[in-house]
């Protein structure tokens, strides 16, 4: 098994190489996106919107962290430290672009750090107000093996996502909607979700753009809409409309 995770993660590698590659000889890259994947998942997770922005003329950071065992504290650090060995002066804008508890990190970094060439931010299914699920059932037994940080998710005050600063910088809000068939998710929201995060938590004080698509929460970081709009707000600082 961890020959074929080896072995999978080589290939993923050298398809990302060759993509950037050939976007190199394109265009010259003169923006970097920071790239965030949510909770539970990898760097290999965001493998598509890699791609999309890298053919887009995008120089990407793609920032990776473990979740599962780790406090939101600890999750921060490994974060930041990331983010703070790039060459920010080298870019004339620099833009960042977050999954779930991604575009929560995105955030908690530009509370802490000043960006002076920061372009457009966009979170892609972040749970803004914290989600209801977590409030469901982070007392559940079974919650436990989720680790410290998905207790921490919720959406009451002493909660991650309520300790954020509004936000100073652009900043666009992607929401999925879907319907499940599961009992135990429909019960923990009173409204529209995409299975994780209700369609109210995702949107934050200040935003400058909103649009609901829909997908579901995990599929949002594979989802062409979801890719094509957060492009389009990297360069306009809105989404385009859709019939």
């Amino acid at each position: 098994m961890k020959t074929i995770i080896v072995i999978s993660t080589l290939m993923l590698s050298i398809f990302f190489m060759q993509v950037e590659l050939l976007a190199s000889e394109t265009k010259v890259k003169k923006e970097k996106v920071v790239l965030i994947h949510g909770f539970g998942r990898s760097k290999v997770a965001m493998w598509q919107l890699y791609i999309e922005l890298c053919m887009a003329g995008y120089d990407i950071e793609s920032i990776g962290y473990s979740s599962f065992t780790k406090s939101i504290d600890e999750i921060k650090a490994t974060v930041f430290a990331q983010i703070n060995t790039i060459a920010f002066h080298k870019y004339e804008k620099i833009h960042f672009v977050g999954h779930s508890l991604g575009g929560l990190l995105c955030r908690a970094y530009l509370d802490r750090y000043r960006v002076q060439n920061l372009g457009n931010v966009v979170l892609i299914g972040s749970p803004n107000g914290g989600t209801e699920l977590v409030d469901s059932y982070k007392k559940e037994w079974w919650f436990d093996y989720a680790g410290p940080t998905a207790k921490v998710l919720g959406t009451d005050k002493n909660s991650f996502p309520k300790s954020l600063k509004k936000p100073y910088y652009p900043v666009g809000v992607i929401a999925g909607v879907v319907t499940t068939q599961m009992d135990m998710i429909e019960e923990a929201f009173d409204g529209e979700h995409d299975g994780m995060v209700s369609v109210e938590s995702t949107k934050i004080e200040g935003m400058s753009d909103f649009i609901k698509i829909k997908t579901n929460h995990s599929m949002m970081r594979y989802d062409d809409e979801v890719a094509s709009q957060t492009i389009y707000f990297l360069q306009k600082s809105s989404f385009y409309e859709t019939p």
